[in-house]
C-alpha cells in the first residue's frame, strides 16, 4: 500500500470516526436536553426524600450491574469476526446471567430495607428486577452496532426511548407516583430501547446455550469483571455508606447534587468511549499515535466541559433555586464542592477505553482497585462531617485517583504526565479564569432573583470565557470550531 492509499485510508477513517461522534453524541445531547426539561419538572413535583430512597436501591442495582454480562459486548467489539452463531451464544448467556440477578434481587430485596431500616426499599427493588430482562436486548444488537461503527440507527431508538421515558416520568409525578415515578421511568426506557435496538438491527433473538468455543468470549468478559465490580464499590460506596446514617432527605439532597454535577461525566463520557474504545483498537499497534489521539480528545473534551464544572461552582445557589425551586435550596453547598471534583473524573474515566483497546482490561482493573480502597476510606471520614462531608471526600480524593490512573493507564500509551497537563491546560486554565470573574460579578450585583441573577452569571461568564480562550488558546478554539464544522480537505498537486 502506497502513502497515498495510507493517507486516504487514515482520512476515510477519520471521516467515520466523526460521523459516529456526532451521531452518537448528538443524538445523546437531544435526547439528554428532553429528559432534563422533564426531569426538572418531576424534581420540583417530588420531595428530596423521595430521591434519598430511590438512591439507596440504586445501590443494589449498580452492584449487580456488573454481573449482567456486558463485558460479553465488548468481546465481540473486539473481535475480529462474528458469525450468527457466536451472537446467538452471546444472547444465551446474557439471558441466564440476567434472569439471575433479577432472581437474586428478589431475594435481596428485604435484607436492603432491613440495612437502610426503610421498608419501601424492598416493594422498590421487586419492581426494578424488570430492568435486568431488557439487558439482552439492548447489548447484542448494541454490539452489532458497535463493531459497524454505526451509531444513527441507535441514535434515533435512543431518541424514542428517551421519550417513552420522559412520558411516563411526567405522567408519575403529575399522577402523585412519588418515589414510584423514578421507578417506572427507566423501566420504560429501556425496554423500548431493547425492542427498538433488535428492530433496527434485524437480529432475532434466538438464544443458543450450546456454548462451546465460547471459552475466548467468556475470558476476555471476565477479565473486565474485577473493573467493574471495583468500579461498582468505588462509586457506590458513598450511599451505601450515608444512606444508612443519614435521612432520606439529607441523602435526596447530597444524591440529587451529585446527580447534576455530573450531567456530563455520566451522560456525554460514555457516548465518547463508546466510540472511542473501537476507533483505539484499530490503532491498537501504534500506542503513539493512540496517545496523541488521546491529548486531543481530553484537550478538546476539557474545553467544553471544564467551564461547565466551573461555571456550576460559581453559580451553585442561583442555579440551584432556578433548576429545582426553593424546597431544594441548601442542596447548593453540596453542588458548589462536588463541581470541582468533576473535571478530574472526567478526565479519570477517558483512560478505560484505550486500556481495553490496547488489550490491558487488566490495567483498568487495578486503577478500579485503588479507587476502590481510596474512595470508601475516604467517604469513611467525611460522613462524620454528614452528607456535606462525603461531598469533600470526592475533592480532596479524587484528584490523587486522577493521578495515579494517569500513571498506571498512561505508561503503557508512552503518555507522559506533562502532556496531560498540557492538554488540560486551556480548558481548566481559562475556566478558572472565568470562575473568577463570575464570582466577583456576583458580588457587586444588588439582590435579585435567582433567575435574574442567574440570566446575568452565565453570559457574563461566557463572554469571559471565550476572550480568556481567544487571548490565551487560540489554536485549541479553532481545533474545536474545525471538529464540529467538518471542512472539505485541500486538493493536492499532483506529484
Amino acid at each position: 500500500m502506497g502513502l497515498q492509499d495510507a493517507d486516504a485510508d487514515d482520512a476515510a477513517f477519520g471521516t467515520r470516526i466523526r460521523s459516529a461522534i456526532l451521531w452518537r453524541s448528538g443524538s445523546q445531547i437531544v435526547a439528554q436536553m428532553l429528559s432534563w426539561v422533564v426531569t426538572l419538572a418531576v424534581i420540583r413535583l417530588l420531595d428530596p426524600a423521595d430521591y434519598g430512597l430511590f438512591a439507596m436501591t440504586q445501590v443494589i442495582l449498580n452492584f449487580a450491574t456488573f454481573l449482567n454480562g456486558y463485558g460479553l459486548v465488548s468481546a465481540l467489539v473486539q473481535s475480529e469476526t462474528i458469525g450468527t452463531h457466536k451472537l446467538r451464544q452471546a444472547f444465551g448467556i446474557m439471558l441466564l446471567l440476567n434472569g439471575g440477578l433479577a432472581l437474586a434481587q428478589l431475594l435481596i430485596a428485604p435484607l436492603a430495607a432491613s440495612y437502610y431500616d426503610q421498608p419501601m426499599v424492598a416493594d422498590l427493588l421487586r419492581v426494578q428486577a424488570l430492568l435486568y430482562l431488557s439487558t439482552p436486548f439492548i447489548s447484542i444488537p448494541e454490539a452489532i452496532m458497535g463493531r459497524a461503527m454505526d451509531f444513527r440507527r441507535p441514535a434515533l431508538v435512543n431518541l424514542i426511548a428517551a421519550m417513552a421515558s420522559a412520558a411516563v416520568a411526567l405522567t408519575g409525578a403529575l399522577s402523585g407516583w412519588g418515589v414510584w415515578t423514578l421507578v417506572w421511568a427507566p423501566i420504560a426506557g429501556f425496554w423500548v430501547k431493547g425492542v427498538g435496538y433488535v428492530l433496527a438491527t434485524g437480529f432475532r433473538p434466538i438464544p443458543s446455550f450450546d456454548f462451546r468455543g465460547t471459552g475466548a468470549m467468556v475470558a476476555y468478559g471476565a477479565s473486565l469483571l474485577g473493573g467493574q465490580l471495583f468500579w461498582i464499590v468505588q462509586s457506590q460506596a458513598d450511599i451505601f455508606i450515608g444512606g444508612r446514617v443519614l435521612e432520606p432527605h439529607q441523602l435526596g439532597l447530597y444524591a440529587e447534587a451529585l446527580f447534576l454535577t455530573q450531567i456530563f461525566v455520566s451522560k456525554f463520557i460514555p457516548p465518547l468511549n463508546d466510540v472511542a474504545f473501537p476507533a483505539y483498537a484499530r490503532m491498537q499497534k501504534d500506542p503513539a499515535r493512540i496517545a496523541w489521539s488521546f491529548c486531543k480528545a481530553v484537550r478538546l473534551l476539557l474545553l467544553i466541559s471544564c467551564p461547565v464544572y466551573l461555571g456550576m461552582a460559581a453559580t451553585a445557589g442561583p442555579l440551584v433555586e432556578t433548576l429545582f425551586g426553593a424546597k431544594w435550596r441548601d442542596m447548593a453547598p453540596f453542588v458548589a464542592i462536588l463541581a470541582l471534583a468533576m473535571p478530574f473524573m472526567t478526565l479519570q474515566v477517558m483512560f478505560a477505553p484505550v486500556s481495553n483497546a490496547l488489550g490491558r482490561p487488566g490495567t483498568t482493573a487495578r486503577v478500579a482497585a485503588v479507587g476502590a480502597v481510596l474512595m470508601p476510606a475516604a467517604f469513611f471520614i467525611g460522613i462524620r462531617f454528614g452528607a456535606i462531608g462525603l461531598a469533600w471526600a470526592w475533592l480532596c480524593a479524587f484528584p490523587i485517583l486522577t493521578l495515579i490512573t494517569a500513571r498506571m493507564a498512561g505508561g503503557p500509551m508512552g503518555l507522559r504526565l506533562i502532556d496531560l497537563m498540557r492538554a488540560a491546560a486551556p480548558g481548566l486554565g481559562c475556566s478558572l479564569l472565568m470562575a473568577a470573574a463570575v464570582m466577583a460579578i456576583d458580588q457587586v450585583l444588588p439582590p435579585l432573583a435567582s433567575p435574574l441573577r442567574l440570566g446575568i452569571l452565565v453570559p457574563a461568564g461566557a463572554l469571559v470565557f471565550l476572550a480568556a480562550l481567544t487571548l490565551c488558546a487560540r489554536g485549541t478554539l479553532m481545533e474545536l470550531v474545525a471538529l464540529i464544522v467538518r471542512r472539505a480537505p485541500p486538493v493536492q498537486a499532483p506529484a
